[in-house]
């Protein structure tokens, strides 16, 4: 399998998933700004959506979307327990968590990397994702991870995403998730994934 991606962006999710599964990781880097890949080759060809993620199968079809695809990684590996059985209430509150991660984090975030935005709309996603925020702490009382001991799909993802919010002005003060953030950040695998990203040395 084949994974495009951009560094420390949203791709990052699946590369960290393939990495914690045991899934052999072949990646091709792509500016999604210019959507070209490193070879100059059109992004676009690969994935008419322009963006990434893109994970290419070993039968040529491609999936996109990063909840859709780590879903999928995680069930090619089943022992990983990346992500409970389905058909199970656990695999549909891993679902849950992808859904709320996507629409209530990671799509605020857009806002706030448009530098046509306006000041007075950032300041309005700030206060939105600060409300989500504490309501991920409230959460994470007493666990680990989103799912309880358990290092899940969903977590490589919100992973990714608090990793935006130095470089756009989210201040994560809440010593529960700066903790929880630290702990995913120190697991060998998610380490592995940021530094063949080059966001780590």
């Amino acid at each position: 399998m084949k994974l495009y991606y951009s560094p420390g962006a949203c791709s990052l999710s699946p590369h960290i998933v393939m990495r914690e599964a045991g899934i052999p990781v072949s990646l091709v880097k792509v500016d999604i700004r210019a959507r070209k890949m490193e070879d100059g080759g059109d992004y676009t060809a690969i994935s008419k959506k322009g963006y990434v993620p893109t994970l290419e199968l070993d039968d040529g079809q491609r999936l996109t979307e990063g909840p859709a695809i780590v879903q999928y990684l995680a069930d090619k590996a089943p022992q990983s327990g990346l992500a409970p059985t389905n058909g199970t209430v656990e695999r549909y509150r891993v679902q849950e968590w992808l859904n709320f991660i996507t629409s209530e984090l990671h799509k605020n975030y857009s806002w706030l990397f448009n530098p046509t935005a306006p000041d007075s709309v950032k300041a309005t996603v700030k206060e939105r994702l600060a409300q989500r925020y504490a309501y991920i702490s409230g959460e994470l009382a007493g666990k680990d991870y989103l799912m309880g001991k358990n290092f899940s799909v969903a977590d490589a993802y919100l992973f990714t995403v608090m990793n935006w919010s130095a470089r756009v002005g989210v201040e994560i003060n809440d010593q529960r998730l700066k903790d929880y953030h630290a702990r995913v950040g120190a697991r060998p695998k998610v380490q592995e994934a940021m530094k063949a990203e080059g966001l780590l040395k």
